[in-house]
């Protein structure tokens, strides 16, 4: 793919494995699902489920505004959760991120996240 662009930024963590933050075709962007990391210091957020949701969309909105668009330009993000009891804390934090209309969503719970987390969200963009 000659169009194809791999989208990095310092303000979001680093990738903990074989996989781009993002990439970018044409005017589309899928964004690698996030962890609550500070990308500063690569360690996890503390603070309940409400810190590190309020980090994972931090670092979508960096990688977002990496690949020159924002999080309003999300059509499609993935949550998964590892206590779905947690589905209306994250429901609140998402409204602080995305004006209407907001984009297609699933969420789904997990067994386990990666580092022990309680969250992880990928998004798709179209900018």
């Amino acid at each position: 793919m000659t169009n194809r662009a791999v989208i990095s930024t310092t303000s979001a963590p680093q990738a903990i494995g074989p996989y781009s933050q993002a990439v970018k075709v044409g005017n589309t962007v899928w964004i690698s699902g996030q962890i609550p990391l500070d990308p500063s210091t690569m360690t996890i957020v503390s603070g309940g489920i409400e810190a590190e949701a309020v980090q994972v969309f931090n670092n979508l909105a960096a990688i977002a505004d990496a690949a020159g668009g924002s999080l309003n330009d999300t059509v499609k993000l993935n949550i998964s959760l590892t206590d779905l009891g947690h589905f209306a804390a994250v429901n609140d934090i998402m409204t602080q991120f995305f004006d209407e209309p907001y984009p297609a969503r699933a969420c789904v719970q997990v067994a386990a996240l990666p580092k022990g987390v309680g969250i992880e969200v990928e998004a798709v963009l179209v900018i």
